[in-house]
């Protein structure tokens, strides 16, 4: 496979397809995103994209030939090219082969999936997820083709996403081609996002020089009405209690009631002390009766059953 440097990639984006560009980039991973739109239908689409030896570029082979690729457009299948075998003077080889990514989803004429490592990334730790999309245009059919790629790799991602986005804006050309590619319009700029009604008015800045109309002659500030001060009404006088002092202000000396003698502490009453309750005798127990001892069998065989008889025990 030819993947020098991929200048030829690079220099491929002449026959580019309408959208091609790194839709996603970070230190572990990048997403390159194509598309364009064709006058075929999307059979037509679909039966070219599943027979890469009529279209993929030779230049991204490993045996140098695009005829050597073949593709089974079913789960597990393979995207596969055969190395063919060497047979010539002084030199011979078996035949062998290369996986470039295997099919985990085939929708004819819809939607192709397929994982694998293309290209120079085959020898690093990556996982590439090449997503093929066909749907119907007013023109003929859309594909979006898109191959996302994630994992540790030696090489810097700014420069491989872009190599690796040029391989395959390359091979999209390279389908859509024969299948008549339809030139569309490139998609009209945004608009500017519109100025809210209710936007506030943009103040008009004095010019230099002229002092701002609030600050030419200010307002003296309102001084408050003063207030009338009310009079201090003093409290009606009140008429001494008999009795009490007379006098206004000093302090009243502690007085002590007359013929009042300071009464004793009283000393808590001491409880009665309850009698103590004496439990009721219990009456006393009978002697047990002595356990009789069981009279001792005869001697003779028909004795010594005769408790299983209907006659009373002897």
């Amino acid at each position: 496979m030819k993947f020098p440097v991929m200048a030829a990639a690079l220099a491929a984006l002449v026959t580019a397809p309408a959208a091609a560009e790194v839709t996603r980039s970070t230190e572990i991973g990048f997403v390159s995103r194509n598309e364009v739109v064709v006058s075929a239908t999307p059979k037509e689409v679909w039966l070219a994209l599943i027979s890469p030896a009529s279209w993929w570029d030779k230049a991204h082979t490993w045996s140098g030939d695009a005829k050597n690729l073949t593709l089974t457009p079913q789960a597990g299948g393979c995207f596969c090219e055969t190395i063919p075998e060497v047979d010539e003077p002084g030199r011979f080889t078996l035949q062998g082969s290369v996986e470039h990514m295997r099919v985990v989803q085939a929708y004819p004429e819809a939607a192709l999936r397929m994982i694998g490592s293309l290209g120079p990334l085959q020898s690093e730790p990556v996982t590439g997820v090449l997503t093929i999309v066909l749907s119907k245009h007013e023109k003929g059919t859309r594909i979006v083709w898109e191959y996302n790629v994630g994992g540790s790799m030696r090489y810097e991602v700014p420069v491989i996403s872009k190599a690796v986005d040029g391989v395959m804006a390359t091979q999209l050309a390279a389908l859509a081609k024969p299948l008549g590619v339809v030139a569309l319009p490139p998609p009209p700029a945004p608009a500017p996002d519109p100025v809210p009604a209710d936007a506030p008015a943009t103040t008009t800045q004095p010019a230099a020089g002229k002092p701002a109309a609030s600050a030419i002659a200010p307002k003296p500030a309102a001084a408050p009405a003063a207030s009338v001060a009310k009079p201090a009404t003093a409290p009606p006088a009140t008429a001494p209690k008999p009795g009490s002092a007379p006098s206004a202000g000093a302090p009243k000396p502690a007085t002590t009631p007359a013929g009042s003698a300071p009464k004793p502490a009283s000393a808590p009453a001491a409880a009665a002390p309850k009698p103590a309750v004496t439990p009721p005798a219990s009456a006393p127990k009978p002697a047990p009766k002595p356990t009789p001892k069981p009279t001792p069998k005869p001697g003779s065989v028909d004795e010594a059953f005769s408790d299983l008889d209907d006659k009373p025990g002897r």
